[in-house]
């Protein structure tokens, strides 16, 4: 499935799902939605019993926020950092490159920036996003995702079920 089809199809993904592919515990996943800091954007839970269902998108800010939690940067910098994202679509956070020296972080969009930045002289780490969606992407073609465009809410089979299905698809069609 290419880029554009996955992040424009009709999928969602159940909590487990996106902490399996942003690398999170769920604990973290609840904690972020209830503070509003990554909150799901297909679905939100409504009462006992109900499921957040996450967008790609989402579960690729979810991974972004891991890895500044995991470089130190603070929670409040990147609730920012994360304010700035969601002006963006998907395709524009693939190309950006992310800076941090541990306090602020900066948002590159070209080479240029990224040079500018690091002539400063001072120690910065850099997360290129287009990496963390290619991970996300890669993550989710092994997990099941939910239909969310009026068809019935079920399981969408992962990756390895859909090449089964078609592998079985072809050897009907060739016997």
């Amino acid at each position: 499935m290419s880029e554009h089809q996955q992040h424009n199809s009709p999928l969602g993904y159940r909590g487990p799902t996106a902490c399996s592919a942003a690398g999170i515990t769920y604990r973290q996943l609840d904690y972020w939605a209830r503070t509003k800091l990554v909150e799901p954007s297909v679905r939100d839970a409504r009462g006992s019993g109900s499921q957040r269902l996450y967008a790609f998108r989402d579960i690729l800010v979810l991974k972004v926020v891991k890895r500044l939690l995991d470089a130190g940067v603070s929670l409040q910098n990147i609730r920012t950092a994360v304010n700035q994202l969601h002006a963006r679509g998907v395709e524009d956070l693939s190309h950006i490159t992310l800076l941090s020296d541990g306090t602020t972080v900066y948002e590159c969009t070209s080479p240029e920036e990224v040079v500018d930045l690091l002539q400063g002289g001072q120690g910065v780490f850099g997360i290129a996003l287009g990496g963390a969606y290619r991970e996300v992407e890669g993550s989710l073609a092994q997990l099941p995702g939910e239909r969310v465009d009026g068809a019935p809410q079920q399981s969408v089979p992962s990756q390895v079920g859909l090449t089964d299905e078609l592998a079985a698809r072809r050897a009907l069609r060739a016997s």
